[in-house]
């Protein structure tokens, strides 16, 4: 009954049109109503208790820190880079933009920054040169979606929090599945872009890689710094999301001289108003994760799904196909907040890897993320490529069906997880 009633006051909530924080809210108030313990003041402290969390603190830096890469030079530095490797091939605006999505994942661990930089720099290239609009802003969106994945990764950091998992260890775990997204979207766009007849850029000279390279080294050395740190043990997640703030904040004013005073005040305003809606979309969700494990909601779920107890694959199939279902109406972070809670003693009971979970868990949240009807960062590329989103869906539905494939590969497999998590994680 309790979980009736926490999913119907839910969604209940959004479907008259309330914000997903002040559902969440609403859901929270239903339960205690229901627990016969309703009390304004333990709504307020743990609203409050929500967002007071240390590593929290690395999601407004790293937020911060790809804002100053996209505004400061470092991003379009790394497409340049990628430009002069690959430019030239069959289809190689194709990899560069795969190329460049990588590179700036292990910089911003935002898909939709990734998204709107990528869209802005890459996309009215690829127009030009003769590929379909569609099919390209598909391709951006899907490389965008590797954000979250490879570290470092705002995502991982809200799961760590949510489900008590070391957000390092999501990190380390992170780093081949990311890659592996990478390399499947540039294996479907070479297939999808076989027939078309787009205008090749001239190759670049020895020297313009050379050139590119150096100008780009101060760029790609921020995710060597912060990886590095991390399997040393010279810094926490929270602290390298301080370095990575102030690292790219002395690049773009220091090094490159992109980013101007009044263009800085702009890029923390910007970093300041995402911050907010994430950290209060956070906080609502602790209200939730606290009733929901005093309701027990976890138990009724572990008991609604013993029989699959015995069968652990079996049982995460239907938990990637359950994440699936809500990636296609709600974001990333909702997700992440609302099922995480729920989720993790489940996965904990049937002898799941916490780490290994919460990567195919995040993976299958950022693939949500070019799901229609939601599909937050297909409307990014849609907007600025001005397209419908019925053609950047359908552009975007190759490389949709291969990542899911993808992910469904690490679910019968998961020793292609596991065993470099281990590895990258001493």
């Amino acid at each position: 009954m309790t979980v009736v009633i926490f999913l119907g006051a839910l969604l209940a909530a959004m479907a008259i049109g309330i914000p997903i924080a002040y559902s969440l809210l609403v859901s929270g108030v239903a339960l205690m109503w229901h627990q016969d313990m309703f009390d304004a003041q333990i709504l307020a402290q743990n609203v409050i208790n929500g967002a007071d969390s240390f590593p929290l603190l690395a999601v407004p830096l790293f937020m911060l820190a790809g804002e100053i890469m996209n505004a400061g030079g470092l991003s379009q530095r790394i497409v340049g880079l990628a430009m002069t490797l690959v430019g030239h091939k069959r289809g190689g605006l194709g990899y560069v933009t795969v190329i460049a999505a990588c590179l700036m994942a292990a910089l911003s661990g935002s898909a939709v920054a990734d998204a709107a930089a990528l869209s802005a720099l890459l996309l009215p290239m690829m127009a030009r040169a003769g590929h379909d609009p569609a099919r390209a802003g598909g391709l951006i969106a899907a490389s965008s979606v590797i954000a979250p994945v490879i570290p470092p990764s705002i995502a991982f950091i809200i799961f760590g929090v949510a489900g008590n998992v070391s957000i390092g260890k999501l990190f380390m775990a992170g780093i081949v599945p990311g890659l592996l997204m990478g390399v499947v979207v540039a294996t479907t766009w070479a297939w999808v872009s076989r027939r078309e007849q787009a205008e090749l850029p001239p190759r670049a000279s020895r020297a313009e890689q050379l050139r590119a390279l150096r100008d780009s080294l101060w760029a790609l050395a921020l995710p060597a710094i912060v990886l590095v740190g991390l399997k040393m043990g010279v810094f926490t997640p929270t602290e390298a999301a301080a370095v990575a703030a102030v690292y790219s904040l002395f690049v773009a004013t220091v090094v490159y001289r992109e980013l101007s005073l009044r263009a800085l005040y702009r890029v923390f305003v910007s970093a300041a108003k995402t911050t907010a809606v994430v950290m209060f979309l956070i906080a609502a969700a602790m209200v939730s994760a606290w009733l929901i494990t005093v309701a027990d909601i976890p138990g009724e779920i572990t008991r609604l799904l013993e029989p699959l107890m015995a069968h652990p694959m079996l049982l995460l199939l239907a938990i990637m196909l359950l994440v699936m279902a809500v990636g296609t109406a709600m974001d990333m972070a909702p997700t992440i907040l609302i099922l995480t809670p729920v989720l993790m003693p489940v996965v904990v009971a049937a002898g799941i890897d916490p780490v290994y979970f919460g990567v195919l868990f995040i993976m299958n949240a950022s693939i949500g993320l070019i799901t229609p009807p939601v599909g937050t960062v297909l409307n990014v590329v849609a907007g600025v490529g001005r397209m419908s989103m019925d053609r950047i869906s359908r552009g975007a539905l190759p490389f949709l069906l291969a990542q899911f494939g993808l992910l469904f590969l690490l679910v019968l497999c998961p020793w292609i997880v596991t065993v470099p998590a281990r590895w990258f994680g001493g």
